[in-house]
């Protein structure tokens, strides 16, 4: 959880600003997983979720403290607990067309991503705790996720065993194994 006391002023994250968005990039490789073409996920943790924060302060200019904690209430959520992850869902077309055409015939996908720790059960996808992203018509371009993982699947990573992450839409599957460098950062995440 991120606290008040350690977020940086407006004025000291404009000195640190092009530092810090360098160390964030560099770490953020270690933590997308690109599903098939048009489908990525970027894990998310304290460091990710607290450069998000800074951000949308220096953005909006918020400094005032109702504002901040407002700030603070909506990110923490998107921080992992360490008995899960959780992760940003980018559906990504590059053409606006055909991403409106995908939105359409993706309905659903949110609720069809999962992992799987070697040896063990998938863990689905538990999507949009916040506030719904879907409506008849479409998905959104953007969701967010959360994979529970029992206290096995955790020892299991911590232990090397392997990660597999997948999507089972009707309209979009994929699976990827992670290789030692994602899986790593993954696991160092979970108690």
């Amino acid at each position: 959880m991120i606290k008040r006391e350690s977020l940086l002023s407006l004025e000291a994250y404009a000195r640190e600003r092009n530092a810090f968005r360098s160390k964030v990039m560099e770490h953020k490789k270690r933590r997308r997983v690109h599903l098939g073409e048009h489908l990525t996920l970027l894990f998310e943790d304290e460091l990710t979720i607290r450069y998000q924060l800074q951000e949308m302060l220096r953005i909006e200019r918020i400094f005032e403290e109702e504002g901040i904690r407002h700030e603070l209430e909506a990110y923490n959520p998107l921080v992992p607990d360490g008995s899960n992850w959780k992760a940003t869902m980018l559906i990504e077309y590059p053409d606006a067309d055909e991403r409106k055409r995908a939105l359409e015939r993706l309905k659903g996908i949110e609720d069809r991503v999962w992992v799987e720790v070697a040896g063990h059960e998938r863990v689905p996808s538990i999507a949009d705790e916040d506030l719904e992203r879907e409506n008849e018509e479409k998905t959104s371009s953007v969701h967010f996720l959360r994979f529970e993982l029992s206290a096995p699947m955790r020892q299991a990573l911590r232990q090397g065993a392997a990660l597999t992450v997948g999507v089972d839409h009707p309209q979009y599957t994929a699976t990827t194994q992670l290789g030692p460098e994602v899986r790593a950062a993954l696991a160092a995440d979970l108690r």
